[in-house]
């Protein structure tokens, strides 16, 4: 629990991605787990103070989309287009996981979330094929400390002879109305669906399904892309039925041509791009550059654990990184030249592991920027460390420099999780053996090792 005595974070260049804007050297009063006061200088006689001179404070980052399961199974497809990933990881390794599985490798990859500098995991759940699987994954995010979004999915295997495909299986609305009854008023927990979509249903599961999140209140995030559509002219009869609005979370979008995009922006989605992993499996370019013709922008996720690595940071360069090459070449194509300035600044970089993450969440009220009413999810980030140095922009230092040595301390809710570098109230080497045995056992199970 958050302490009760106020917290005084003095004297940090303070990047708050909000209508404040930012402080070059600035105070920021913490009271319980929420953001009481941001100033130039601030006079708590009673409060706790922590000297933040020499550091950047930023929001806390928000993983939009990771499947957390697989972190036991860290650079097992570092090398496989999604066509192997959808053979060797839904169809073979998934099928060996059991509830230990998916605890060990929730807690330990949130927690590693947490010492990346995320504050908040949207963990995107398809591997939980009986509601013990789901049990051992909340109670992982649970006892993991971070604020986490859990988004119930379904598995995904081959179907045996005489089986009912699973696109053709509607989501479980009793298991997920069980996890919402469960975890009613926790504060860091929240549940929500990952649904099929009909890009990889039927048009009867995307109904009911999409009927679902509508009724229960909550999130309905899906993939779409990966190959054609089960249901090409599903959208349009979802939109028909009234079940499309900010509630639906839209991951990759590949296969959406503009004008559905357009619509889709007009009607409220939100889009989670996975950038690394979009590029590396075959999935195409993010869908960055086209979501801001329409005045729009992405949350981001990592994705997978077993192909890359689980830092936010990394992700926002990468996305950064493509689309102003894109940007570039086709300016080249049009112009004959390079152009005359970026297209994307780094704090739109920045604001989309932050304020466009809480967007997708419906959380912009509580988390993704730093202002007073807020929740306290911070990050605290040592700039004068060498690779750092010297830092004449620090939203470009945070988004380009920043390492994973240079997070120093990240809180959430008004409690710190990390401080001086180091996780707190965790004892990571027995999670490390277990996690390690996880993974071994799962793949000598399936015959596969690293290529």
């Amino acid at each position: 629990m958050a302490a009760s005595r106020p917290l005084l974070i003095r004297g940090a260049t303070i990047l708050t991605m909000d209508r404040q804007g930012d402080l070059p050297r600035g105070d920021l009063l913490v009271q319980g787990d929420t953001i009481a006061e941001i100033a130039p200088v601030i006079h708590a006689d009673q409060a706790e103070v922590v000297d933040a001179s020499g550091c950047i404070l930023i929001p806390g980052l928000i993983n939009a989309h990771m499947h957390t399961w697989q972190t036991a199974l860290r650079g097992l497809a570092a090398n496989w287009t999604l066509l192997e990933y959808f053979s060797k990881m839904h169809a073979g390794l998934a099928t060996v996981f059991k509830p230990e599985d998916l605890h060990i490798a929730t807690l330990v990859g949130a927690l590693n979330q947490l010492n990346c500098g995320t504050t908040t995991l949207a963990d995107w759940c398809h591997n939980n094929p009986t509601p013990a699987h789901n049990d051992a994954a909340v109670d992982a995010l649970l006892q993991s400390g971070i604020r986490a979004a859990f988004f119930h999915g379904t598995p995904k295997p081959d179907p045996k002879p005489g089986q009912q495909p699973f696109w053709e299986v509607p989501h479980p609305r009793a298991e997920v109305e069980r996890l919402l009854k469960s975890h009613q008023g926790k504060p860091l927990l929240s549940i929500h669906a990952a649904v099929l979509g009909p890009h990889y249903s039927t048009m009867d599961v995307a109904l009911h399904d999409f009927a679902m999140a509508k009724e229960l209140g909550i999130i309905a995030s899906l993939h779409q892309g990966g190959g054609p559509a089960r249901t090409p002219e599903g959208w349009q009869r979802l939109e028909a039925e009234g079940l499309l609005g900010e509630h639906i979370n839209i991951v990759h979008g590949h296969a959406l041509d503009d004008a559905q995009l357009q619509r889709f922006c007009e009607l409220g989605l939100s889009f989670s791009a996975a950038a690394e992993s979009e590029m590396s499996q075959g999935h195409g370019h993010p869908l960055t550059g086209r979501l801001r013709q329409f005045g729009r922008a992405p949350s981001l996720g990592v994705d997978l654990e077993s192909v890359m690595s689980g830092d936010m940071f990394s992700q926002a360069r990468i996305a950064l990184g493509i689309q102003r090459s894109l940007d570039n070449v086709a300016h080249r194509a049009a112009h004959g030249s390079i152009p005359s300035t970026s297209t994307i600044t780094t704090r739109e970089a920045l604001s989309w592991v932050t304020v466009e993450g809480a967007r997708m969440l419906n959380a912009l009220d509580r988390i993704g920027t730093l202002a007073p009413g807020k929740q306290a999810d911070l990050v605290m980030i040592r700039a004068s460390d060498l690779n750092m140095q010297p830092v004449h922009d620090a939203v470009s230092s945070v988004v380009f420099q920043t390492a994973l040595s240079n997070i120093d301390s990240v809180m959430v809710a008004g409690s710190w999780k990390k401080r001086h570098g180091q996780l707190l109230g965790v004892d990571l080497p027995p999670l490390i053996t277990r996690l390690q045995a996880s993974g071994q056992k799962i793949t000598q199970a399936m015959g596969l090792a690293p290529a």
